[in-house]
């Protein structure tokens, strides 16, 4: 029995002991556990900070101004297309007393405007060669050069082959309705060129020879 007292004594004693010793460590457990706590509190902020961080650069990227370059481009291609063909019309009288109003059109091209009376009567073109017309009896050529030619009479009526001013012969044959063809013929017989009319007068100058076919066939020429 003495020894059981004994053991029990120590139980207690033991008991007693780590009543302490557990005290000691919830206290150190706690301790270190708000210790850790208080060192990794400070983290927090870092967070904050990476966030204010990577946000800041990605605001003031919008703000780069892109919409000019377009509005701008589309300025100069609308004045480019108004400075095209915007000298100023000269006018050339005729010798009906009417008025060719002559203006570039651009591409080293011409139009003449024919106006009598402040009404237009005819207008001739170069596309790439000289313009012609038959304005009932008088004759116009508007040459690349911008100039403008008019007489009246000469005409002869084709088909056939005629004699022309500065001893020039064109030769005259239908294609079809309301288109001719004059061979330009030299003293040899060679063609020297030719003029087409498809629908539409047409004009050329031969050294120094105005010559126009009309769309009816109708040929004339002038020194």
């Amino acid at each position: 029995m003495p020894l059981v007292t004994t053991r029990l004594a120590g139980t207690v004693l033991a008991a007693a002991l780590l009543v302490p010793a557990a005290a000691a460590c919830s206290s150190s457990s706690s301790s270190d556990a708000h210790g850790t706590a208080a060192a990794t509190t400070p983290a927090a902020p870092t967070a904050d900070t990476a966030t204010a961080t990577s946000a800041a650069p990605s605001a003031p990227a919008t703000t780069v101004p892109v919409s000019p370059k377009p509005s701008s481009s589309k300025a100069t291609a609308a004045a480019a297309a108004t400075g095209k063909g915007t000298s100023p019309a000269r006018g050339q009288t005729l010798v009906d007393g009417s008025t060719a109003e002559v203006q570039a059109s651009g591409n080293q091209n011409y139009s003449a405007r024919i106006v009598n009376k402040g009404s237009v009567l005819a207008t001739l073109e170069t596309h790439d060669g000289d313009a012609g017309l038959d304005g009932n009896g008088m004759f116009v050529v508007l040459s690349m050069d911008g100039t403008v030619h008019s007489w009246m009479g000469g005409e002869q009526q084709g088909p056939g082959t005629f004699t022309l001013a500065g001893g020039w012969r064109a030769k005259v044959t239908k294609v079809g309705e309301l288109h001719y063809r004059a061979q330009v013929l030299g003293s040899d017989n060679a063609v020297m060129g030719a003029l087409e009319a498809d629908r539409h007068d047409a004009g050329a100058v031969a050294n120094g020879i105005y010559i126009v076919l009309s769309a009816g066939g109708v040929i004339s020429s002038h020194a």
